[in-house]
């Protein structure tokens, strides 16, 4: 979760960075009709079924900008509907107004990602198969958007580059060959590191595990040949399929054997849950 300690230490600085982006010098829409703190509500209203990350995130924007409380009416993780309040938002509606739109834009994508990957999930459901993602986020939104994976039900892959040795096709080539990769990974990353080699068929695959991997990934290979495979592999490491792994195509999956997919679309291709800050006037 984002904790409040990972919010100061993580959150806040990419949050600044939003709000920066969208105020260079001033909000001159704000500061033409409002010239003084004036006290106002607005109400977050969903305008589409879905599941709902975000809302500390949503929060902390406009406790950064200072002088506004939001009431928070649901939880992360739940499922909401059209029509639903979500929060009463209370305060300077000059800082209401600047932190509108970066509090949406985050609460959108994040949402929008939950809901994507509560539909993965549960297509998988039964099958033994953990739903992961990958590191094709947004820059600078990693933190949450990952994040809202979690919320959505599914599990994180490596959050970076420092995390794991993850052996694709090109570290491959430039050393030679797998088992050549393989054997550097184990000389030089920490005994801690799990490595993880990618195979585009049997033979990579295999040559992975006598190299001693601990996972291998299946990319992009058919259906037969990963169920193969997963068959030959016998056990020995851990198995995760990936490549072009969508809502559509994930079901199929089912039957393979393997222990894990990794999905790169719930965060590079996931639709945002439309969500609004209605209402807004003044108060006192």
């Amino acid at each position: 979760m984002i904790d409040e300690i990972s919010m100061k230490i993580r959150a806040d600085e990419l949050i600044r960075m939003a709000l920066a982006e969208d105020v260079t010098s001033e909000d001159v829409s704000t500061n033409s009709v409002l010239r003084a703190p004036a006290p106002g509500e607005a109400e977050l209203i969903c305008k589409q079924a879905g599941v709902i990350a975000g809302l500390p995130v949503f929060a902390r924007v406009f406790e950064l900008l200072g002088g506004v409380q939001t009431e928070l009416l649901a939880a992360d993780g739940d499922r909401v509907e059209k029509g639903q309040k979500l929060a009463a938002v209370r305060g300077d509606m000059r800082a209401i107004l600047t932190g509108e739109r970066t509090a949406l834009n985050f609460l959108q994508r994040m949402s929008g990602i939950a809901t994507y990957t509560a539909k993965m999930a549960a297509l998988l459901e039964g099958s033994g198969l953990k739903l992961v993602d990958t590191r094709k986020t947004t820059p600078n939104m990693r933190l949450f958007e990952k994040y809202a994976v979690r919320v959505g039900g599914g599990g994180n892959h490596r959050y970076n580059l420092s995390d794991a040795v993850l052996l694709k096709d090109n570290h491959i080539g430039a050393a030679g060959g797998v088992a050549e990769a393989v054997r550097r990974a184990k000389a030089y990353a920490p005994f801690t590191a799990k490595i993880e080699v990618e195979a585009e068929n049997i033979a990579m695959a295999l040559e992975a595990v006598e190299a001693g991997a601990d996972i291998v990934m299946l990319d992009n290979m058919s259906h037969d040949d990963m169920k193969a495979a997963v068959q030959a592999i016998g056990g020995r490491a851990l198995v995760e399929i990936s490549g072009n792994v969508t809502a559509e195509n994930a079901a199929r999956l089912k039957d393979i054997g393997a222990d894990i997919v990794s999905c790169g679309a719930l965060t590079h291709s996931a639709p945002i849950l439309d969500v609004s800050l209605k209402n807004l006037h003044p108060v006192g």
